[in-house]
């Protein structure tokens, strides 16, 4: 045989080992693409620290999409600034399904008004994807050697008060302290903003004493409500408390007020449909299920009926200009 049929063969036999070791490569790089979601644990950033109602609420979804999605919903809680780090985190995440978050309202509808030179935009940064709760409010309270019980007197309360009244709530720009700043436009009183990270944390010092007024969650308000340290007042939402039903919403009491919270979760822009209509599926059945109904009624959240990620962006847009009329009454509005 020829040395020149020997190279030709020699070739071809190269050109066919290249080939199939090409064949190969773009079939593992076309399993990995196609790879089905999730394949690796996912991260779910929030805005609150433990203990919280969103904490609670975020924990009880991530167990439940652990099981569904048969991989490792991680909860990360990032509190602090009012929402901003877990906003920002997620926001500049790589929008791959990976890290998501799951915050409350006043992070998209809230800071956008207060706070100058936001890192991210609510409408153009993020994909909307769920939404557990129906809006509900938060609890105005007094330690309990307050002689005060309902709005009127509290009002004529700090009018009377010869020294300087403290509230706390979890932060500056935070639903609680818009309410709060709402109430002292329409009532003419003086109250100094004490911002605290949590809402337990508040909680925690209403109850010890150490601050006279507070507004605050309705999951780390309940243990002191039961043992009589702290008194309800208020509540800054369309309707009462689950977990206090006997305590009258602002509206009620003649400060009209009917701003509220939810929780929901997002994922950076851009995050493909099939993730996003993956989660939300889950996330409907969870919604549908008694027996976690119940627990979301225990954490007084009312379980939001089954909805889109459409849905979701259109909710974020009305409250974002819901919010801001409520800014500009409390004087809060970004310098």
């Amino acid at each position: 045989m020829s040395s020149q049929h020997t190279g030709a063969r020699r070739a071809c036999a190269t050109r066919t080992a290249a080939l199939a070791a090409a064949l190969a490569l773009a079939g593992a790089d076309s399993a990995h693409a196609e790879a089905p979601y999730p394949s690796k644990p996912i991260r779910m950033v929030l805005p609150s620290g433990a203990g919280t109602v969103t904490d609670q609420t975020a924990r009880l979804v991530a167990e439940r999409l652990t099981a569904a999605l048969k991989q490792p919903v991680v909860v990360d809680n990032r509190p602090g600034a009012n929402g901003i780090i877990a906003n920002e985190t997620v926001a500049r995440a790589a929008p791959d399904g990976y890290t998501l978050l799951f915050t409350y309202a006043a992070t998209m509808t809230v800071n956008p008004w207060t706070t100058p030179s936001l890192p991210y935009d609510p409408i153009k940064d993020f994909t909307p994807i769920a939404r557990p709760s129906q809006p509900g409010g938060n609890l105005l309270a007094v330690s309990a050697n307050v002689p005060v019980h309902n709005l009127q007197e509290l009002v004529a309360y700090a009018r009377a008060s010869k020294t300087e009244l403290a509230y706390c709530s979890w932060g500056v720009g935070s639903g609680g302290h818009l309410a709060m700043e709402y109430l002292k436009a329409k009532t003419g009183i003086h109250l100094r903003h004490i911002p605290y990270k949590t809402a337990t944390q508040c909680s925690n010092d209403l109850a010890a004493g150490h601050v006279t007024i507070g507004i605050t969650d309705a999951i780390s308000s309940v243990p002191h409500l039961k043992s009589g340290r702290i008194r309800g007042i208020a509540v800054s939402g369309p309707e009462r408390l689950l977990t206090a039903p006997d305590v009258p919403t602002m509206s009620q009491q003649g400060v009209p007020f009917q701003q509220a919270s939810w929780v929901a979760i997002f994922g950076p822009r851009g995050l493909p449909a099939p993730i996003v209509n993956r989660v939300n599926a889950e996330v409907n059945r969870i919604l549908q299920t008694p027996g976690d109904r119940e627990k979301f009624t225990a954490m007084n959240l009312q379980p939001a009926a089954p909805s889109s990620p459409a849905d979701l962006g259109k909710l974020v847009s009305a409250d974002l200009a819901a919010w801001g009329e409520v800014v500009k009454v409390a004087g809060l509005q970004a310098k």
